[in-house]
């Protein structure tokens, strides 16, 4: 009989497990919109997410490392000997989170297109004026936040902020973090975007997480370059001057905006729609048809 293990930590979607020399990233078929936990599930979810971060993870190893260390059900638990977790798990590194979410922008939309059109600037950035939404930006800015409690909001800060925010938490390291940080962030964009170009995708933003080791050294962690973290557009198609449509969640908060009476219940037509444009972007990406 199997031990019986309890998360450590439950979010909307992911689910964390402490299995004490490591720990177990669980990725469900549960999917949130508006911060609420819609009453269905999207099968097949949650391995694509998993397949799509320990895709990038390989190919950015070369950058810095991950906390990747196996999806393989056999180096897990027996508790996690069942179908419910094959392909829905990671076993990862344990490691000190960084208290900054590491924001990367390649091209202005969303709450960044409405800032500049507001002042010019997004997180204080000063941009080049005449710029129409969905538009490429000349270099790709990092816009780091704070990570909030849970039910609280981040808080975008700029990267001066970021220095004295990471300094409250590690006197000494405070620029020397922040700078890696950012630095990492830009490389990790502009490899995978120029990668994910080629294969007809646009990353229009996404965001990174960072923790130190036991030997105190940078490592990437969390999830990487997902539709539930970035925003990925089909290169086919694109043109700037209006938003564009998208490989995560636009279907089903469409139908919710249109369906205030749900009661958060999707038709299945848009379950399937949702669950079709995650595996078109993981096979774009990987090359490879999902299996799960």
């Amino acid at each position: 009989m199997s031990t019986e293990l309890k998360p450590i930590k439950e979010g909307k979607v992911r689910e964390v497990y402490d299995i004490g020399d490591a720990i177990v990233m669980y990725a469900t078929d549960r999917i949130s919109a508006f911060d609420v936990i819609l009453k269905n599930k999207i099968v097949d979810k949650g391995a694509i997410l998993t397949g799509m971060s320990k895709f990038w993870f390989n190919y950015t190893k070369d950058i810095l490392p991950n906390h990747m260390i196996s999806t393989d059900l056999a180096d897990l638990p027996e508790f996690f000997q069942k179908e419910e977790y094959k392909g829905h798990v990671m076993k990862v590194k344990k490691l000190e989170m960084l208290p900054v979410e590491c924001i990367v922008r390649g091209y202005i939309t969303g709450s960044g297109w409405a800032s500049y059109q507001e002042n010019g600037t997004v997180c204080g950035i000063k941009l080049p004026e005449g710029l129409k939404e969905s538009d490429k930006l000349p270099e790709p800015i990092y816009t780091p936040s704070t990570k909030a409690d849970l039910g609280d909001h981040d808080e975008n800060i700029s990267f001066e902020q970021s220095i004295d925010h990471l300094e409250k938490y590690y006197p000494g390291k405070g620029k020397e973090y922040a700078e890696k940080l950012r630095d990492y962030t830009i490389a990790l964009y502009k490899k995978c975007a120029e990668y994910a170009l080629s294969r007809g995708i646009i990353i229009a933003d996404t965001k990174f997480e960072f923790g130190l080791n036991e030997d105190g050294e940078i490592i990437l962690g969390d999830e990487m370059l997902t539709p539930d973290s970035s925003r990925f557009w089909p290169k086919e198609g694109y043109e700037p001057g209006h938003g564009q449509p998208s490989f995560d969640k636009q279907f089903v908060r469409d139908w919710l905006k249109a369906n205030p009476d749900s009661d958060y219940l999707l038709p299945q037509d848009v379950i399937d729609k949702t669950i079709a444009k995650y595996k078109e972007a993981y096979e774009l990406l990987t090359g490879e048809s999902f299996k799960n």
